[in-house]
C-alpha cells in the first residue's frame, strides 16, 4: 500500500551507534547513514500505514506518490480526522493513529480529501487505482469531444471550371457533409479575371443548389477576389438518412447469411 512519508534531520551523533532497519506493524523507520565512518548528521524517513515485507512475507509494497499532497498525512496538524471507508460509508471522527491503523489493516491508502476542514476529511482507497480510473475517464471524454468535433474541408475551383472537375468537387462536398464536416468553397479570381465576378457568383449559387438539402448555408463572402461559401451539415436530413442506412446494412447481412 502507498503510505505516508515524513522526513527530518538530526544533529551529529557524539558516539558511534549501530542500528538495523527497524520495522513494526504501524511505523516503518529507516535511518540512512553516510558512507563515511565519521559521525555526521543523518536523515530519518518514517512511513505510516505501510505494508512491508516481514520474515517469510514475499509481498512487495505498492508504489507510493510521496510528492502528492493528497498522501502527505504529516501535513495534518489536527489530532483527529473525519474518516470515510472504501465503501463510501462515514466512519466518523477518529484519531490519526486509528485512521493509520485502519489503512494498514485494509491495505489501502489514506487519502486527504479536505485538508482545510475541521477536522480534516480523509478516505480509505486504492489511490493508484483511483488515479488510473480518473485518467481513463478523462481520455474517454476527450475521445467523445473529438468525435463531435466538426472539421472544415476546403474545395477550390475557378470561375470557368469544366463539367468533370465540377462534378468531382460536388461529390466530394456531399461526402464531407454526410460525414458531418463543414465545406468551404473558394472561387479565386486572379488579375483580369475580376471582370468575370458575376460568373463566379453564379457558379457558387449553382453549387449551393446542387448540394441540396444536405447542407445549410453558414456564411458567404462575394466582395473579395477570393469569394467563399461555407456550408454546414443539415442535421435534420442526416438524422432521417441514418435509419435508412441501418436498414440497408441489416438486409445485406441477412442476404449474405442466407
Amino acid at each position: 500500500m502507498a503510505g505516508v512519508t515524513t522526513s527530518c534531520s538530526i544533529p551529529p551523533f557524539k558516539q558511534p551507534i549501530s542500528l538495523s532497519q527497524s520495522q513494526s506493524k504501524l511505523v516503518h523507520l529507516r535511518i540512512d547513514f553516510p558512507n563515511s565512518t565519521t559521525a555526521r548528521g543523518c536523515r530519518i524517513t518514517c512511513r505510516y500505514g505501510g505494508i512491508y515485507s516481514r520474515q517469510g512475507d514475499t509481498r512487495r509494497p505498492k508504489q507510493s506518490s510521496d510528492d502528492d499532497p493528497a498522501l502527505d498525512f504529516s501535513s495534518i496538524r489536527s489530532s483527529s480526522v473525519r474518516l470515510i471507508d472504501e465503501e463510501q460509508n462515514m466512519v466518523g471522527i477518529v484519531s490519526k493513529t486509528a485512521a493509520i491503523q485502519m489503512a494498514e489493516e485494509t491495505e489501502l491508502d489514506l487519502v486527504i480529501l479536505s485538508p482545510e476542514a475541521d477536522p480534516p476529511v480523509v478516505k480509505l482507497m486504492d489511490y493508484n487505482k483511483y488515479k488510473y480510473e480518473q485518467q481513463k475517464k478523462k481520455r474517454d471524454q476527450q475521445k467523445k469531444r473529438s468525435a463531435h468535433r466538426v472539421d472544415q474541408k476546403e474545395l477550390k475551383m475557378g470561375y470557368n471550371i469544366d463539367v468533370h472537375d465540377y462534378t468531382v468537387r460536388l461529390k466530394a462536398a456531399q461526402k464531407f457533409l454526410k460525414d458531418g464536416d463543414k465545406v468551404k468553397l473558394i472561387v479565386s479570381l486572379k488579375g483580369r479575371e475580376n471582370e468575370f465576378k458575376n460568373n463566379a457568383i453564379e457558379l457558387i449559387r449553382r453549387f449551393r443548389d446542387d448540394v441540396g438539402e444536405l447542407a445549410v448555408e453558414e456564411s458567404k463572402n462575394f466582395r473579395d477576389r477570393n469569394m467563399t461559401l461555407v456550408l454546414v451539415p443539415n442535421k435534420a436530413v442526416l438524422q432521417k438518412e441514418a435509419p435508412k442506412k441501418t436498414a440497408k446494412s441489416t438486409e445485406a447481412q441477412a442476404s449474405a447469411s442466407v
